[in-house]
C-alpha cells in the first residue's frame, strides 16, 4: 500500500465542435441548386469510468495533460463531420473531480462501469442546410462549432471502506490493521507513520469479509486543516462504522475520545450519525482491575472492547462486534430509505 495515491492534479481540455458547412449543391444545369452543407461533429468528451479493480489513482500520476480530439467540420452533400474521440479515464470507485479554481465537485463515480462526463466536448455547428426555410431558400450562413472546455481539475479518492480506524498518531491502528487483515502497513513508534490510508480485508466467519481503512492519525485542529486534517477527514465521510482506537496508556481515555469526536463534528456534523465503537489497544499491559477502571471512564452508549495485537487477545471479539455493527448500520440505512 506504499503506492496509495489519493489526489491527482490534471490539466484537461475537451474537444472543440467542428464548424458547419456553408455549401451549395451543384448540378449539371445549376451551379447553386440549394444548400447542402452538413453539421460539424461534436468535440470529444473527457469522462470517468468506475473500475472496482483499481484501489488508487497511482496510474494517473503521469497524466499531466488530457486533451480530447476536436470534431471535424461538416461538408457538402449534407455530410456531418466525425465526432472527436472521447477520452475515458478509469478510476477507482469513490473518485470525485473538483474544479481547481472554484473547488466545486463536478463528477463522482460510485459504481462499477459507471461513466460520467465531467468535461463535455463542444457541440458541432449547424450547416447551412439546417437554416433553409420557405423565406430563405439559399442561406449563406453556417454556425461555427462551440469551443470545448479547459482547466485544471483535481481528482480525489475517498476510500470506500466499511470501517474507518480513528485515533491519534501512535494509537496502534496500523498494528491492529496488520493483525486482523493481510495488509502490511508501515509500523513505527512515532507520530504520523501512516500518511496515506491503508486498506485491508478482514476475513470473517463463513467466508464473509469486510473492508477496514487505517486512516492518517488525527490531531487537535484537524478540522481547520492542521497537520493532515482535511485529507484525513475526507476519507472518513464514507465509512459506515468508525472504530476509535485509544491506547491503554492514554492519560485520559474519555477526553481523548471526546477530542476525536469533536474534530469530526467540527468538520462535518453528519459524522455523528455514524456508528461509533471504541477499541482500547495495547491492553496486554492491563489487569482486570485497570480494565474495569478504564471501562467506567468510557461513554456508556458506545460499545467498547479491550484488545492487544501482541497477544491477539480480544481480536475475535472485535471482529464479531464490527460485523454485528456493520450489519445493523446497513439495515437501519435501508429502513430510512
Amino acid at each position: 500500500m506504499e503506492n496509495f495515491v489519493d489526489y491527482i492534479r490534471v490539466y484537461c481540455k475537451s474537444g472543440h465542435g467542428g464548424a458547419g458547412s456553408r455549401h451549395f449543391m451543384r448540378t449539371k444545369f445549376k451551379a447553386m441548386a440549394g444548400p447542402d452543407g452538413g453539421d460539424g461533429g461534436r468535440g470529444g468528451h473527457i469522462m470517468l469510468r468506475g473500475n472496482q479493480q483499481l484501489w488508487t489513482l497511482l496510474h494517473l500520476r503521469w497524466y499531466k495533460n488530457v486533451i480530447a480530439e476536436n470534431g471535424e467540420n461538416g461538408s457538402g452533400d449534407n455530410c456531418t463531420g466525425a465526432q472527436g474521440k472521447d477520452i475515458v479515464i478509469e478510476v477507482p470507485l469513490g473518485t470525485i473531480v473538483r474544479d481547481e479554481e472554484t473547488g466545486e465537485i463536478e463528477a463522482e463515480v460510485m459504481q462499477e462501469g459507471e461513466e460520467v462526463i465531467f468535461m463535455p466536448g463542444g457541440q458541432g455547428g449547424r450547416g447551412n442546410a439546417y437554416f433553409k426555410s420557405p423565406t430563405n431558400q439559399a442561406p449563406e450562413y453556417a454556425q461555427p462549432g462551440e469551443p470545448g472546455q479547459e482547466g485544471w481539475k483535481l481528482l480525489e479518492l475517498k476510500v470506500l471502506a466499511d470501517v474507518g480506524l480513528v485515533g491519534f498518531p501512535n494509537a496502534g491502528k496500523s498494528t491492529l490493521l496488520s493483525s486482523i487483515t493481510a495488509a502490511k502497513p508501515k509500523i513505527a513508534n512515532y507520530a504520523f507513520t501512516t500518511l496515506t490510508p491503508q486498506l485491508g480485508m478482514v476475513q470473517y466467519r463463513d467466508d464473509r469479509s469486510f473492508c477496514v481503512a487505517d486512516l492518517p492519525g488525527i490531531i487537535e485542529g484537524a478540522h481547520e486543516g492542521k497537520g493532515l486534517g482535511h485529507r484525513f477527514l475526507r476519507h472518513i465521510e464514507r465509512n459506515a462504522v468508525l472504530l476509535f482506537v485509544i491506547p491503554a496508556d492514554s492519560e485520559d481515555h474519555r477526553r481523548e475520545f471526546a477530542i476525536l469526536v469533536n474534530e469530526l463534528e467540527q468538520y462535518n456534523p453528519e459524522m455523528l450519525d455514524k456508528q461509533f465503537l471504541i477499541a482500547i489497544s495495547k491492553s496486554d499491559m492491563l489487569d482486570d482491575e485497570l480494565k474495569e477502571a478504564i471501562a467506567a471512564e468510557l461513554p456508556e452508549n458506545v460499545p467498547h472492547v479491550f484488545i492487544s495485537a501482541i497477544t491477539q487477545s480480544g481480536l475475535q471479539e472485535l471482529k464479531d462486534l464490527l460485523w454485528e455493527t456493520l450489519n445493523s448500520a446497513v439495515n437501519s440505512a435501508e429502513e430510512n430509505e
